[in-house]
């Protein structure tokens, strides 16, 4: 009697094709997908573009805060009344000249 060797079925071939199909998927979704490493890559500078441009809006907020305190009844800040009556009204004394 002779053997036959018999070599590895379709069916393996297939399990392995298919399971090396899985892990590139899976491997793409991880690096390009909506929670991949190139998303949180964007977030995070996004995040960090946020937290300068908040930096800045609360040290706006803090300047109207001084004013708005300078200005109040408790604490009246004559020069910083005189700023603003002269940019908001447009007023000028008659001993002044005007450069624009």
């Amino acid at each position: 009697m002779t053997q036959s060797r018999s070599r590895p079925g379709l069916g393996i071939a297939l399990y392995f094709g298919a399971m090396f199909a899985a892990g590139l998927y899976f491997t793409f979704a991880a690096v390009q997908g909506d929670y991949g490493l190139f998303r949180e890559a964007e977030i995070r500078a996004e995040a960090d573009v946020l937290r300068s441009e908040l930096a800045e809006l609360n040290h706006e907020v803090a300047i109207m805060d001084n004013k708005t305190r300078r200005l109040s009844d408790t604490f009246l800040d004559l020069d910083l009344l005189d700023e603003q009556a002269r940019d908001v009204l447009g007023l000028i004394r008659h001993d002044e000249i005007v450069v624009r």
